[in-house]
């Protein structure tokens, strides 16, 4: 696992907090479509905080760029962030063994909450691989999300409709 400097006063001794980084993004359509390439405009989270509405969908992004090549990886929310109505991710919690990335998280609100560059919003938690791996993330051809990113990466949904 790799991290910037900067963060590692946050990690704990089983896992690791996972940061929210300087960028998010929203859809551009109010209608997404799975079978398209739905584009994202990419909101700079600036100094002051950015305050997220109900109803609509931001991705994050972590500051962390981790690998997993013998652990499959968990990520959570920080109860304090459960506390304040943020929820991090919608169906993405799980990691893949040899995902070699950054994590983009899916983030919605219950109300409107003022987020912060940096603030904690995480825990990714480790656990074991036993046996042998047939196949990492990254050597699938079906791998959609293996280009390095330190900003949210959209849906690539639409290329499970590729014939």
């Amino acid at each position: 696992m790799s991290s910037p400097p900067s963060t590692r006063s946050f990690w704990g001794p089983t896992r690791t907090t996972s940061i929210s980084g300087g960028w998010l993004a929203v859809y551009k359509n109010d209608i997404l479509d799975a079978a398209l390439h739905n584009q994202v405009d990419y909101l700079e989270i600036p100094d002051s905080g950015l305050i997220l509405l109900p109803h609509r969908l931001y991705l994050g992004v972590t500051e962390e760029y981790t690998e997993t090549h013998r652990h499959v990886p968990f990520l959570e929310g920080k109860s304090s962030i459960g506390r304040l109505g943020i929820d991090i991710h919608a169906t993405a919690g799980k990691g893949d063994v040899g995902f070699c990335n950054t994590w983009t998280l899916e983030i919605s609100v219950k109300q409107p909450v003022r987020v912060y560059h940096s603030m904690p919003i995480g825990q990714l938690i480790y656990f074991e691989i036993s046996g042998e791996i047939g196949m990492t993330y990254g050597t699938k051809a079906s791998a959609k999300y293996t280009a390095r990113t330190d900003r949210p990466v959209e849906s690539m949904m639409w290329k499970n409709f590729l014939k």
